[in-house]
């Protein structure tokens, strides 16, 4: 068949590098336009369109979906499909008539759960503990389309959002191709998704990875693993926030909520149940470091409280 793949982050690359290694033909790719990033505020295309354009691939960056120019170019194109990972821009109907199969969507969860921006993120926090994707066919309302097909996957005790997101993508992108070729045959049909099981999962914001250290410590645990590595899960030392990355839940309650607890090899957070043990944390202006490291440069005591 003859494709047009949306996408835009990184997470959307072993999906495009799967189709293009396919028996399809990937004819465009539609991605974000160029954004502001690092020190120098420079711009630089999106992870997608710099694949893209290292393989030869026509690359489309409409400033929105509706956009004239690029509706007049998507009809040129005349795609069969075009499946969609992470684009980041709302599709609207009559573009998405355009491709002659529509468009489908691969989405991070096992509809209906967690329909939205951070089906990860929302799974971890939550504590699932077993996630999936998803490739469905893409309608106005928010991932609510029929489903093509789906697989499920374990959460480790160890996963962050990072690593379980990265491992989706890759089996994720096998589904992907799999549900195209059905296509194409025309053997396939995809069937409306369960009313039962319906959660959102709406993009997390930096309030939202703010770690409160009252909460159990299997849900700080979570939370910051939810959080790892965007938004970044964090608290605050003194004035300044402090990033914490993913912490080990311990058997013993020896410390009040917040309340450090500093050896010479570890430094133990009280929660609203057992305590946890820091594991690298991010001061302001520096880089990340062991706990550890942290405390003795920082001269911590016992009994210091974060947050």
């Amino acid at each position: 068949m003859r494709l047009v793949f949306a996408g835009t982050p990184e997470v959307a690359l072993p999906a495009l590098d799967a189709l293009v290694e396919s028996d399809h033909e990937v004819a465009a790719v539609v991605t974000r336009p160029d954004a502001r990033a690092g020190r120098g505020r420079t711009l630089r295309p999106s992870p997608v369109a710099a694949r893209a354009l290292d393989l030869g691939i026509e690359v489309l960056r409409p400033p929105r979906p509706s956009d004239p120019d690029f509706v007049a170019r998507l009809g040129e194109i005349a795609p069969d499909c075009a499946p969609v990972v992470a684009y980041g821009g709302l599709i609207p109907a009559d573009v998405l008539a355009i491709p002659r199969l529509g468009w489908v969507n691969l989405h991070f969860s096992v509809l209906p759960a967690w329909r939205g921006a951070a089906p990860v993120q929302h799974a971890l926090i939550a504590g699932d503990e077993v996630t999936g994707a998803s490739v469905f066919s893409l309608v106005p309302e928010l991932d609510a389309g029929p489903v093509f097909g789906l697989l499920t996957e374990r959460i480790r005790p160890e996963d962050t959002a990072g690593t379980l997101l990265a491992r989706l993508a890759d089996v994720g992108s096998g589904l992907l191709v799999d549900v195209l070729d059905h296509l194409a045959l025309g053997d396939i049909e995809a069937r409306p998704q369960p009313e039962d099981g319906l959660s959102y999962a709406p993009k997390l914001t930096t309030e939202d990875a703010r770690v409160d250290w009252s909460a159990p410590a299997l849900g700080v645990d979570r939370r910051i693993r939810g959080c790892t590595p965007a938004p970044g899960a964090w608290t605050t030392y003194g004035d300044e926030r402090l990033k914490v990355g993913p912490v080990t839940v311990l058997d013993s309650a020896e410390l009040k909520p917040g309340a450090l607890g500093v050896s010479k090899s570890e430094v133990r957070v009280g929660t609203g149940t057992t305590d946890v043990m820091l594991g690298d944390v991010q001061p302001h202006g520096k880089k990340a470091m062991p706990a550890a490291d942290w405390a003795r440069g920082a001269r911590l005591e016992s009994g210091t409280r974060l947050g």
